[in-house]
């Protein structure tokens, strides 16, 4: 939503520092030779929602009943049926598994999103008045609050799903079965030398089907969310700098004002549906996984 506090850019030198300050992640450094790079909001904010989304329906699933359910209730009852529904009519095969992780994948990847309707300068603003507070430069105190507009977020749900079709493809054809297919689709072939002969390019566009499928997982989810985010930030920026004294900041400010309650209630619809989507294509690629060709 609009940008609550634009101090911050201010003291930064202005809208390219202030961008750059919002895309940067919290980082630290695992090992004395910089081994690895942990984007430690992306991991703070995933592990809390997750954590939210548990306590949640474990608290709405213990405290259930059977008769007039509530509001809270009545809800979820709604999220579970439509989602089991969609599972039935497109999921094929046999498994206890796929609907739960349907809902799962649904609503952890909409509480991720819904990070972007947090006003966009409000947690790092938070961030860095703790910053100040414990003696540091706010200038350096970084945060990024949407996990999905985190690159290394989207890949790791995408080689989740990617390991899922796997194992999905082995239970429910067998290691034989799985493995065969491999050589023989999409190129069938009833002779054993043309079998030979197709194998290659069976193998070859076995690769390349199951690499595309975590690529446009994630980059769909990724690219969205990251647009997203860069809007709102672009909004932030009307009013950078402003000073009350001038007549163009009142003008500004209603401009402002307009196009984030507008890209908002736009938002939530690109949030909900980058949700859906995911969650549809990894059941679509799992039924296809468990199907024989």
């Amino acid at each position: 939503m609009i940008a609550e506090n634009n101090g911050q850019a201010a003291e930064t030198g202005g809208s390219t520092e202030y961008i750059n300050h919002h895309l940067h992640h919290l980082q630290v450094s695992v090992g004395d030779s910089q081994f690895m790079t942990l984007n430690v909001d992306t991991l703070f904010f995933t592990a809390v929602l997750g954590l939210l989304f548990v306590v949640t329906f474990l608290l709405t699933a213990r405290r259930a009943t059977s008769g007039v359910p509530g509001k809270f209730q009545a809800l979820v009852e709604i999220i579970v049926g439509f989602v089991d529904g969609l599972v039935r009519e497109t999921f094929h095969g046999r498994s206890k598994l796929i609907a739960p992780l349907s809902i799962t994948i649904f609503l952890l990847v909409f509480l991720m999103n819904f990070m972007d309707m947090v006003p966009v300068d409000l947690l790092p603003w938070a961030w860095a008045n703790g910053y100040v507070a414990a003696g540091h430069d706010p200038a350096h105190a970084y945060l990024r609050a949407v996990p999905t507009a985190d690159l290394n977020t989207t890949f790791g749900l995408s080689i989740a799903v990617f390991l899922l079709i796997q194992v999905f493809g082995i239970s429910h054809k067998g290691l034989g079965g799985f493995t065969k297919e491999i050589f023989t689709a999409p190129f069938h072939a009833e002779s054993t030398p043309m079998k030979i002969v197709l194998a290659p390019a069976n193998v070859l566009l076995r690769l390349i089907e199951e690499g595309v499928r975590p690529l446009s997982l994630s980059l769909r989810l990724f690219g969205n969310m990251y647009a997203g985010e860069l809007i709102f930030i672009l909004i932030a920026l009307m009013t950078l700098d402003a000073s009350m004294s001038h007549f163009s900041t009142y003008i500004m400010g209603a401009m402002q004002f307009i196009s984030g309650f507008a890209w908002t209630a736009f938002h939530v619809l690109i949030i909900t549906l980058q949700a859906f989507i995911f969650m549809m294509l990894t059941i679509v690629y799992l039924s296809m996984s468990a199907e024989s060709h």
